[in-house]
């Protein structure tokens, strides 16, 4: 797909395809039965510097377009979502300092995550705080000149594996949404636990946990951007990081399609190959058209959002939707498409459907995203 893609974008999904189904597609079987962290995967990306593209090169960064994030982001999930999430978080961490923080903050905290030395973590949501996150009760109070942060925040990405966190607090309870604050909080900062690890559907091997705070206290220089911008913050990281979802649905998606492809090819029914039945041909016809759909809505969205366009809510929630979904229809269709063999782990189909289906729900249910469609056509 050549589609908005530069000579610089094409070299960067090359390089992204080819580590991605060489070292980390062999993992990905083992990290989902065994739910264990993708560290190999990991690491390769690392090494190959495809685990935070998007952070500039002032901060040691390669300062790739969001739009190449999501090429990356495409190329691994297409293999292996686990360790596309993982890497991604980095991401979820980088952006809320890119949009806010002092040029001291983004050397001091950048840097480690660009460099590969450490993993990012986004601490938005809360238990009763899901898709209305004004409802957050996680506070931070001042103490002299810094601050003292209580509460739990709960489906946190990397939760114990992370070194710098953002995390979002109430800073004045009295001024709703505008009363939240964000703060960068190091996983050596004395108070910060960890609960189990979920039991999740897929991404089995990303670490989600809940983080509870317990009197942890943060100089003031942890504060991103003003006080009482945190909501800001956080809305502006998500409507760039949705695009990124977006793409990691593709992946998905795609990466189902190609395995229904192949084997619909070389199983033989009745004499002849399944791909050959009408029926089955326009089901793969369909597949691919949502997911070529889908991919140009992703591409569109990392473009709105690269030059500030005004539609940018609309394009990061439109790609966000409609991906998803695709990659929830498209790898169900896998599994059928399979018959036997795709209900059994013995390929990948399962592991794929189980991971599209948190595309649908994270960053924003995709009943969320319908609202952010509709406020903006009708505002």
């Amino acid at each position: 797909m050549l589609f908005h893609l530069d000579e610089d974008l094409l070299a960067l999904q090359e390089v992204a395809r080819d580590v991605a189904l060489e070292r980390v597609g062999p993992h990905a079987a083992l990290v989902d039965e065994e739910g264990v962290f993708p560290q190999e995967s990991v690491d390769a990306l690392v090494a190959a510097e495809l685990h935070a593209v998007s952070i500039p090169e002032a901060y040691g960064g390669q300062g790739v377009s969001l739009l190449g994030s999501v090429v990356v982001a495409e190329q691994v999930a297409r293999v292996c979502a686990t360790s596309q999430q993982v890497t991604g978080a980095n991401e979820l961490f980088a952006i809320p300092l890119l949009l806010a923080a002092s040029e001291e903050q983004k050397q001091r905290w950048l840097r480690p995550v660009a460099d590969g030395s450490c993993l990012g973590a986004f601490a938005l949501s809360e238990r009763e705080a899901g898709s209305d996150v004004a409802a957050m009760r996680t506070r931070a109070v001042r103490d002299g000149d810094g601050w003292v942060l209580r509460g739990t925040k709960t489906w946190i990405t990397n939760a114990g594996q992370a070194g710098v966190y953002v995390v979002f607090a109430v800073t004045d309870p009295d001024a709703g949404g505008r009363g939240i604050s964000a703060f960068v909080v190091e996983a050596r900062d004395e108070g910060m636990s960890f609960g189990a690890l979920e039991r999740k559907m897929g991404l089995k091997g990303s670490p989600t946990r809940e983080v509870t705070f317990d009197d942890l206290r943060l100089p003031a220089d942890r504060l991103v951007g003003a006080e009482g911008q945190g909501l800001r913050i956080a809305l502006g990281t998500l409507d760039r990081t949705r695009a990124v979802v977006a793409g990691q649905a593709v992946g998905i998606a795609q990466g189902a399609l190609d395995l229904a492809l192949d084997y619909t090819r070389t199983r033989h029914q009745f004499g002849q190959p399944v791909a050959s039945f009408q029926g089955v041909q326009f089901m793969l016809a369909d597949m691919e058209t949502a997911v070529r759909a889908s991919r140009l809505l992703a591409y569109a969205a990392a473009e709105a959002a690269e030059v500030g366009a005004d539609d940018m809510s609309l394009a990061g929630a439109a790609a966000k939707c409609f991906a998803s979904d695709t990659a929830m229809s498209v790898t169900t269709d896998a599994v059928q498409l399979l018959g036997g063999a795709g209900y059994t782990r013995d390929f990948p189909a399962e592991r794929m459907m189980r991971d599209a289906k948190i595309t649908q729900i994270y960053e924003g249910t995709n009943q969320i995203q319908r609202i952010v469609i509709a406020r903006a056509l009708t505002r």
